[in-house]
């Protein structure tokens, strides 16, 4: 049975968040450098320049995205000595992320196939209208 908007903004309204917070959430994790650091972190703590060596990227693009996740309050820092050690703030986060394997197990990874959002038009890139909607 689907949910109307109406339906999940009352159930969400009522336990304290809000939409707008939800599609925060899943703003945050819908970068692929994210969700990849996110997935790294639950494997337990983690410095920028471990990430960096397992992401093969520049530290200065890790560090933002490992700011942008500490901003929203998804990870947090230890700092022990010069050294920063990041891991998941919160261990529902790791709820979450099993309830996407086992969504996208379930629809057969058939969100790789949907025209606006897969793998096809992230590859074909903004649409010429500039609306920010992937073709």
């Amino acid at each position: 049975m689907a949910m109307k908007s109406e339906d999940l903004c009352r159930s969400s309204c009522g336990s304290g968040v809000s939409l707008d917070s939800a599609v925060a959430l899943f703003h945050s994790l819908s970068d692929g450098t994210r969700l990849a650091i996110v997935r790294l972190l639950a494997g337990g703590e983690a410095r920028v320049a471990d990430l960096v060596a397992e992401l093969g990227l520049a530290q200065s693009t890790v560090s933002a995205h490992v700011a942008c996740l500490r901003d929203c309050g998804l990870v947090e820092g230890r700092p022990e000595g010069r050294q920063v050690f990041y891991s998941l703030a919160r261990p529902e986060l790791l709820d979450l992320l099993a309830a996407a394997e086992t969504l996208l197990a379930a629809t057969g990874n058939a969100v790789a196939l949907c025209p606006t959002y897969g793998i096809t038009a992230r590859a074909a890139g903004p649409d010429p209208a500039g609306s920010g909607a992937a073709r």
